[in-house]
């Protein structure tokens, strides 16, 4: 999977002609990549040590030996997933071709084409982020445990989300999950209970949206036969069918008040009794709840209980929208194109930068749950090996005009264009730089450079 160059990508550039140098560094520069220069072969092992480069760019011969190979080796040892690329003259051409079997990713010729030079860099930076990004997520998936590796996310938010997950998922403390529709909140309950001393019980969902009284009650405590028209035998509800488990239910928010005042009463004396009968039955459920609503105002405009909002929200955990950690959505594409590749029989080796680039810039009103689908219609859609703008949805893809009107910026300098781009990407990310330099393209250093010249 692709993503824009950033001065997160460090590259290491050997070369003993030290003007050859500068002018390779100098140009991928220009891109925002963190550029380290050498000038002889030790200074170059001294670097791999001490360094992790995600790319290394050597010329093939150095005083009049090819010691790019000696380069190479040293790369793969200290680092075996990052590329290496060696620049050669035409005549060093079958070294290349050994050195290609023996690991290296490409060679280019000189003199060298810039336009060329910086697209095939690029590449390389391409694939090694794609490995990168593989590794981090076996990583993430190896040391989560049961139930953490569907959590997809390394935002500073999302880690303390499943740092605050992992600490009260051994104890039986009640937990409110509160968010928006689709950012995951019955991820988050599944993870509690894979993760606590219950997890041998069941993990038993409800969803309280739309369901009027008599179902809810019906829904959760049960019923014995002839307590109501059409009961013709007996059945247990959500509470006893989680018994040593745990019961989730999801959109608390929408109970109705009368249901909020019977729930309150199983959760503090831990009984229920099922519609028709007398005699209470004994539970031992662990409790989940989640809300897209703001249960605080509900509270004060008196549409929700407060004794039992104070019941249920023992930990609260807060779930931030997809907007708000969009950090974390190159990560989630690869994770939905891998699933969704895997699902149709797809092979695919990753995503454009454009595309990706769309996909980070949208503000995803239905969140995660919107991503997942837009990705795997993407996939299912494609017809090369890598998921482009063109397989886009049409309220993402690009458009010959873009919102606001690309009109507007007819008659000013490229400057001033630049300059209002910049100002409009900052304010859609609420001034987080890193994420408006992977929209924009460029590195953070440049974009740090660009706020300076242009006085943001």
């Amino acid at each position: 999977m692709s993503e824009t160059p950033s001065s997160a990508t460090q590259i290491l550039v050997v070369d003993d002609e030290r003007e050859h140098a500068q002018v390779m560094c100098e140009a991928l520069d220009r891109l925002g990549y963190k550029c380290d220069v050498t000038y002889n072969l030790s200074e170059a092992a001294d670097k791999l040590q001490r360094n992790e480069y995600d790319v290394v760019v050597t010329d093939l011969m150095m005083e009049g030996k090819p010691q790019g190979l000696d380069v190479l080796h040293t790369a793969k040892d200290t680092n075996p997933s990052a590329p290496v690329v060696l620049v050669t003259a035409h005549a060093d051409i079958p070294t290349c071709k050994r050195a290609l079997s023996e690991g290296a990713y490409d060679y280019i010729e000189k003199p060298l084409d810039l336009e060329y030079f910086r697209a095939q860099v690029t590449r390389a930076a391409e694939r090694a982020h794609l490995v990168k990004q593989n590794q981090q997520l076996q990583l993430q998936i190896t040391e989560s445990g049961g139930g953490f590796e569907s959590i997809i996310g390394n935002s500073p938010t999302m880690r303390k989300v499943v740092q605050t997950a992992r600490q009260v998922a051994a104890s039986d403390i009640p937990v409110l999950i509160m968010g928006e529709s689709g950012t995951g909140k019955e991820l988050i309950a599944q993870a509690i209970h894979a993760n606590s001393r219950r997890r041998k019980g069941r993990l038993v969902t409800l969803n309280c949206a739309g369901l009027s009284e008599s179902i809810l009650e019906d829904e959760l405590f049960g019923h014995v036969r002839g307590a109501f028209t059409g009961a013709q035998g007996e059945r247990e509800g959500r509470f006893e069918h989680a018994n040593r488990g745990t019961l989730f239910m999801d959109e608390i928010g929408d109970m109705p008040q009368p249901m909020q005042a019977k729930l309150l009463r199983v959760l503090e004396n831990g009984e229920v009794v099922r519609l028709g009968a007398n005699d209470p039955r004994r539970v031992d459920v662990r409790f989940i709840s989640a809300t897209n609503r703001n249960l605080d105002e509900m509270v004060a405009e008196q549409k929700f209980r407060q004794d039992l909002y104070f019941r249920i929200k023992g930990t609260t955990i807060l779930l931030p929208p997809l907007r708000e950690r969009r950090e974390d959505i190159p990560l989630l594409i690869h994770f939905f194109m891998q699933q969704s590749a895997e699902k149709y029989q797809k092979e695919l080796s990753g995503i454009t930068a454009e595309a990706q680039q769309r996909l980070m810039a949208y503000n995803w009103p239905g969140n995660v749950r919107e991503l997942k689908n837009v990705v795997e219609n993407m996939v299912v859609l494609s017809t090369g090996t890598q998921l482009t703008a063109e397989d886009l949805p049409p309220e993402i893809r690009p458009r010959a005009q873009a919102a606001g009107g690309m009109n507007n910026l007819v008659g000013i300098s490229l400057e001033q264009a630049e300059k209002e781009l910049i100002r409009n990407t900052l304010k859609m990310v609420d001034g987080n730089r890193e994420q408006a330099a992977q929209m924009l393209g460029i590195g953070e250093r440049t974009l740090y450079r660009k706020i300076k010249e242009y006085d943001l």
